[in-house]
């Protein structure tokens, strides 16, 4: 008897992190019902599009997606953020077979079943155990939680995604283990706001070994830091309770690295943004945190040109950026998001003073990055490796998350292998890469 062709999906994931860990997760379940993954739009019996809609220009990136997912193949099923408000894409698209919201798993599979069965072969329908990844083998994004408590102004995200809602411990420890144990050397922890995991479950124990676990950022990032794999933590808003972490990363227990939201550094700006923490003292723990640990690494992201941002406002920001000496930066010029509160404010920005405040903040943050980095030349840093090459590879230090930060750029008289982990010694630096040479394996 022959067998039927199994069905084929091509795939889209667009947005962050937390998007792609929920593609992840549809992914993983279509291939345990037997479907397969196509390359191309046309060659796939139907495409799903996993959106973005935070800011206007994320939409367009995915009402775009789908307009070609339509035109190449003609079954699209949507989910994803944008998929929560979704009179935009059924007035686009009109013939779209079905629009979700994030994390709706079941519904983007039901909508999958009805458009196409699957054809279950019970010798292929098989999974590897830390399911289907959309990262590289040797490193992967752990979700620790779904949704945000947390009202900024200027962001819809909890309209979207709903209120904090934890995993348990034992759950999120479960997974990293099985990363780790099927090869993967680096975590990346995530979620809409990393340091408040818990809140919303009072912090609850359970199982795991021979020991109880309480759904608090320390501790969680304690039991992580015990598994072998480097683990960085991002998106974690600076709670006094994040002093706790930085023994860990002292300890060698997680990366000496933060990923902290700060978005502004103008007391006036923050309290128009509704920014969670407390964060006039911010310039004092940063010192404090750094004296610490020496190696710490921090990456921020900032918006420039939201509403009622004055010069001084601005200037503030800048002499606050070259005192904090944050290593890595990412800047956004304000975009009104519709549903957002900030549209309310009034005292727009004109876009041409946006893009000069854009510039500036950029070209200093680049001096501040170059400055940092120079300070590593001479020394000898442990980096990953991304890509191979033939005499020079590619890869990233403690300090460098994938896809946002720098990279490390290795010669080796030996070939090297993607996921190895080797000490370089670092001969020179530009404004966000370093260039050395491997030293040790």
């Amino acid at each position: 008897m022959q067998q039927a062709a199994a069905p084929k999906v091509s795939f889209v994931s667009l947005g962050c992190p937390k998007a792609l860990v929920d593609s992840e997760r549809i992914i993983t379940r279509l291939r345990a019902e037997g479907y397969e993954l196509a390359r191309k739009h046309d060659g796939a019996d139907l495409v799903i599009v996993n959106t973005c809609g935070f800011l206007d220009s994320a939409k367009q990136e995915s009402l775009g997606a789908i307009g070609e997912a339509m035109a190449e193949n003609g079954k699209v099923i949507v989910t994803g953020c944008m998929g929560a408000e979704p009179e935009q894409i059924e007035a686009a698209y009109p013939g779209v077979l079905s629009i979700t919201g994030p994390q709706q798993y079941e519904s983007v599979l039901d909508a999958v079943h009805r458009a196409l069965p699957p054809v279950h072969n019970p010798h292929l329908d098989l999974l590897p155990p830390q399911g289907i990844k959309l990262t590289p083998r040797h490193y992967a994004y752990l979700k620790i939680s779904e949704g945000c408590n947390n009202r900024c102004s200027f962001c819809i995200i909890p309209k979207l995604r709903g209120d904090l809602v934890s995993r348990p411990a034992n759950d999120v420890l479960r997974e990293a283990e099985k990363l780790v144990t099927a090869g993967v050397k680096e975590l990346l922890v995530i979620s809409q706001d990393t340091s408040a995991y818990g809140v919303d479950i009072k912090y609850a124990a359970s199982a795991w070994k021979d020991r109880e676990v309480r759904a608090r950022f320390f501790d969680l990032a304690k039991e992580l830091g015990e598994l072998g794999a480097w683990v960085r933590l991002q998106y974690v808003y600076p709670y006094p309770h994040v002093d706790e972490v930085i023994g860990l990363m002292t300890q060698g227990k997680v990366l000496p690295y933060l990923d902290i939201p700060f978005q502004h550094a103008s007391p006036e700006i923050l309290k128009a943004m509704k920014r969670p923490a407390a964060q006039d003292k911010t310039l004092a723990r940063i010192k404090q945190w750094r004296e610490q640990c020496p190696d710490l690494t921090l990456r921020s992201t900032f918006i420039v040109g939201f509403p009622g941002e004055t010069d001084s406002d601005f200037a503030y920001l800048l002499d606050w950026l070259e005192e904090a000496e944050i290593d890595r930066v990412g800047c956004f010029k304000y975009e009104p998001v519709a549903g957002a509160p900030s549209n309310a404010l009034g005292n727009a920005v004109p876009d041409a003073i946006k893009q000069e405040r854009w510039n500036a903040l950029m070209a200093r943050q680049q001096k501040i990055s170059a400055r940092r980095l120079k300070r590593k030349v001479g020394t000898r840093q442990q980096v990953i490796i991304d890509e191979v090459g033939p005499t020079v590879s590619k890869g990233r230090s403690k300090a460098d998350a994938p896809g946002i930060d720098g990279a490390v750029y290795v010669s080796s008289r030996r070939p090297l292998r993607t996921g190895e982990i080797v000490t370089a010694k670092i001969e020179r630096a530009d404004q966000y890469d370093l260039h050395g040479s491997v030293a040790g394996f």
